[in-house]
């Protein structure tokens, strides 16, 4: 059993893994611009790449957009000019800020990421920066590696678009988009 329980482990520090490189590569792939009915099939890539491990309740999913701030002087740095989140889980937030952080000041100077390991935009690109939190499962018992929490973060720049911020092309009215202050599933999705 306990045999079983660590492979179970390991794939499911694999699919946390691959679940924020998904989620973060392909913010980045929409070109032109990015619209609220992309998160929607972003997020929809990443419930079915994690149904094996049941990802959905048991995690939370935080994208956001970060930026220069097209400040200068004291006030310059990045700002997160949106932010995306998809998961049940109603324990984790962003360890790095919300949408809006850093917009008129320097607060997000050295932008965002673990520390040592920060990551920020430059001139006029972005970067998608997925933060990935998973409450693990076990499939046995909690006994072996006690209460498990997998957390992986990805970031890649957003390819071929001039224009980041989100739009609402499809008309998605704000109670169904994928906001922060919204813990919902493909399942069970905003209302």
């Amino acid at each position: 059993m306990g045999g079983m329980e660590t492979a179970n482990l390991a794939v499911a520090h694999l699919q946390v893994s691959q679940i924020a490189m998904l989620v973060a590569d392909n913010a980045s792939r929409a070109r032109e611009s990015i619209d609220e009915a992309d998160i929607r099939e972003i997020f929809t890539g990443a419930d079915l790449t994690g149904n094996a491990i049941d990802f959905s309740p048991n995690a939370r999913i935080i994208l956001s957009s970060l930026e220069h701030n097209g400040q200068s002087g004291s006030s310059e740095g990045q700002w997160i000019r949106w932010q995306r989140c998809y998961g049940g889980n109603t324990n984790f937030t962003s360890s790095y800020g919300d949408e809006g952080d850093g917009q008129n000041n320097s607060s997000l100077a050295a932008g965002i990421g673990p520390s040592g390991k920060k990551i920020s935009a430059s001139g006029s690109t972005a970067i998608n920066f997925a933060e990935v939190i998973y409450d693990y499962r076990p499939l046995v018992s909690d006994k072996f590696f006690g209460n498990t929490i997998i957390r992986y973060e990805s970031a890649f720049v957003a390819r071929e678009r001039d224009d980041h911020v989100l739009k609402n092309g499809s008309a998605i009215p704000t109670s169904q988009q994928w906001r922060c202050n919204v813990y919902a599933t493909i399942d069970n999705p905003p209302s």
